[in-house]
């Protein structure tokens, strides 16, 4: 693949004890180059990956030239979280799913930066479990990062969402059809019923007794099972009940006495896979100590899809941070 460029690593330490001999880490650049520019890290999310702009770029409405996050002033960096299948080689798939946390995802991607000589980032910005590895890459590295911006996430698995990890995981290991199945259940989890009345008001396919919902919902099952990998999806599932999964309270004052980071919180008053209130109780509880956080939150009927969706509140919220 073009501009696909590969780091390996070996000897990687696992949080479980493991180590992994080697572990080939994929990336793509875009825009400026990294010696000579602010570095901006974008963490893509669940079925995501480093494409982010371009061809199938899935955040092209905020980075490119002359956008939110301008190309033509900053390097941006995206890796694949390993085992993401985007490199096109099964043989990276990554087996033991349940060996890995987000707390790793943040130290590999860490020791990537390292080989590419990266040792501050202007930014590290991410939606969802990209999000979530973006707070763990911070607390790794408090005095590295200028502006932490997780969206549509938090810094803790709650128990509503290790609840449904619990019930996309057994339909990923018990359906006969079961990439095309579990996304029909996360697809109701990323959207709200507002979002869904608003799009199809109960209709049905013309000259069928499909309902639309259905139809669309059958249409998104086909198109993840056609271009993502089992084991890829059980690894990105899995990794969302163990964001923040190491953080305890003596780890917040620690960060909080150490970091130089900017924390934006964005959050979406609809989401019900990340809740607002969840972000909103974040903030409250740390904008009394010492800590750079502000708090944004993005208006939408959307859900957790909002920051797939709502780019012009988003670029509202990020003009301020990437036009300094």
């Amino acid at each position: 693949m073009k501009n696909l460029h590969k780091i390996d690593l070996f000897n990687v330490d696992l949080e479980v004890g493991k180590q992994i001999k080697h572990l080939p880490l994929f990336y793509q650049t875009f825009g400026q180059s990294i010696q000579d520019s602010p570095v901006v890290l974008v963490n893509h999310a669940l079925t995501g990956n480093s494409q982010v702009m371009g061809e199938n770029g899935w955040w092209n409405e905020l980075i490119g030239s002359g956008k939110t996050i301008d190309t033509e002033k900053y390097c941006v960096i995206a890796f694949n979280i390993p085992g993401n299948g985007f490199d096109g080689d099964p043989e990276n798939l990554i087996k033991n799913y349940k060996d890995f946390t987000t707390k790793d995802i943040a130290s590999i991607f860490w020791q990537g930066l390292d080989f590419l000589k990266v040792t501050a980032l202007f930014s590290v910005i991410g939606g969802s479990l990209g999000g979530g590895i973006a707070w763990e890459m911070t607390f790794l590295r408090p005095k590295n990062i200028q502006h932490c911006i997780p969206i549509a996430t938090n810094w803790k698995a709650t128990d509503w969402l290790i609840a449904n990890v619990l019930v996309q995981d057994a339909i990923l290991n018990n359906s006969k059809n079961p990439i095309h199945d579990a996304r029909l259940h996360a697809m109701l989890l990323y959207r709200t019923p507002q979002s869904l009345k608003e799009k199809f008001n109960i209709q049905k396919e013309e000259n069928q007794e499909v309902f639309q919902i259905e139809s669309w919902l059958m249409h998104h099952g086909n198109k993840l099972q056609n271009r993502f990998r089992l084991q890829a999806y059980k690894l990105m599932n899995h990794l969302l009940k163990t964001i923040g999964s190491t953080i305890v309270m003596e780890s917040w004052e620690s960060f909080i006495q150490q970091t130089e980071s900017s924390i934006h919180l964005i959050a979406v008053n609809s989401d019900y896979f990340f809740t607002a209130d969840e972000n909103r109780d974040t903030y409250d509880e740390f904008k009394k100590t010492n800590l750079k956080i502000r708090y944004h939150e993005i208006d939408s009927i959307h859900g957790h899809d909002a920051f797939l969706i709502e780019f012009e509140q988003l670029g509202v919220f990020l003009k301020p941070i990437f036009s300094k």
